[in-house]
């Protein structure tokens, strides 16, 4: 190739002229821009039932073929973050453009590359087995890169409102360290954020007596919420965390003991806790240390964790087998929609292409992965079958 390749070109893969074509649709969170329409037609046309869910502006694409148990899922989503400064990409970041071996664009590794890899892998699927056991399912949502609040977290109230169940749950987020399929992500950390206003009461500095500076309020239990080890770790978990990220007082004048404190943290858990548990000893602790405070709480999601079973095992040997490595099962990273699935009593594990360049600027993902994906995700729900079947 001379120069970089624009948009489709005669000769693209299937899946490599459908992540074109999704990521030419400028979706940023929440909008869809077509994608999840795009998605459906091509998933129709396999046999699939295709049903928008959708809450608010935010749209959730509900496709299922065949009935009954096992329900294998195929969990992503079609927005993206905003692009930055466009003068900085290389290439414009809703042009899909190759170079040197890698598609860019905004979305090209998280997560329209394995999107496009979904549809594929579901066409190779339904024609390689037209009677297939069970249920094949895709679930797609504009809403993952926001609040998430109107997407899979809705969807999933809904699904346990009308009793629908998913067995296992494949989600496509972007989890390779180095190359594809050298991490499983076996389970997330839950995500807990607070903010809290600490009340004293403003007044001069040289009359501390007749004020009360919520700053030296604060400082001791923050200290002890800084410093605790909150647990040693969970299977493959590591230890839960608690982080400050803001923090702020004052007038800007340093003669004036400050009326009031506000500040920011997040815990990270494993699940040794739950946020009921964590927001019942994080107040705790600011009443003990007599804090006049509000605390105002974030439930992200709690933590969940797929224990070795059908799904782990048919992750691992499909990685094995196309990718001829043995995958680090972990649970590294932040959170992803999986957080609501797997209370529905699901399996779930996460495998995708490379993560480096997710979220910067000249965002993209090897070509050479991208071509993979739709084998690899096709052989993990055949082995899934196999394990399901033999385990009666």
């Amino acid at each position: 190739m001379s120069g970089p390749e624009r948009g489709a070109a005669k000769g693209d893969s299937p899946v490599l002229a459908l992540a074109k074509a999704l990521i030419a649709r400028p979706s940023v969170t929440p909008e869809d821009a077509g994608c999840q329409a795009l998605v459906a037609a091509r998933l129709s046309a396999a046999g699939f039932e295709c049903r928008q869910l959708d809450f608010g502006e935010v749209k959730n694409l509900w496709a299922t073929r065949g009935r009954g148990s096992p329900v294998v899922l195929l969990l992503g989503h079609t927005d993206v973050v905003p692009p930055g400064p466009r003068e900085a990409w290389a290439s414009d970041p809703f042009v899909p453009t190759v170079r040197a071996g890698v598609l860019h664009g905004r979305g090209a590794a998280d997560m329209k590359g394995s999107v496009a890899a979904f549809v594929v892998a579901m066409e190779q699927l339904v024609a390689a087995h037209p009677d297939h056991p069970g249920t094949l399912a895709v679930l797609l949502t504009s809403d993952e890169e926001g609040p998430a609040i109107d997407g899979v977290r809705k969807v999933a109230e809904h699904f346990r409102a009308t009793g629908q169940c998913i067995d296992y749950c494949i989600t496509g987020e972007p989890s390779s360290s180095e190359r594809l399929g050298d991490v499983l992500r076996v389970g997330r950390r839950g995500s807990l954020s607070v903010a809290v206003t600490v009340r004293g009461v403003q007044g001069h500095v040289a009359y501390p007596e007749k004020a009360l500076n919520p700053i030296h309020a604060l400082a001791p239990a923050l200290a002890e919420l800084c410093a605790r080890r909150w647990d040693e770790g969970y299977a493959s978990f590591p230890p839960t965390s608690f982080q400050v990220s803001n923090i702020a007082a004052g007038t800007g004048a340093d003669n004036v003991i400050p009326g009031q404190l506000e500040f920011v943290a997040n815990f990270r858990f494993n699940p040794h806790w739950t946020s009921d548990a964590l927001v019942a000893e994080f107040e705790a602790t600011l009443a003990r240390h007599g804090l006049d405070a509000d605390c105002r709480w974030r439930r992200s999601g709690e933590p969940f964790h797929c224990a070795e079973g059908v799904l782990r095992r048919a992750a691992r040997a499909a990685i094995e087998a196309r990718c001829g490595i043995t995958p680090d099962e972990n649970t590294r990273g932040g959170t992803s929609d999986a957080r609501f699935i797997a209370p529905l009593g699901a399996e779930c594990v996460e495998l995708g292409p490379c993560n480096a360049s997710i979220h910067k600027i000249d965002e993209g993902v090897r070509l050479e992965e991208l071509e993979a994906l739709p084998g690899l995700f096709a052989e993990v729900v055949e082995r899934v079958w196999a394990g399901h079947a033999a385990r009666g």
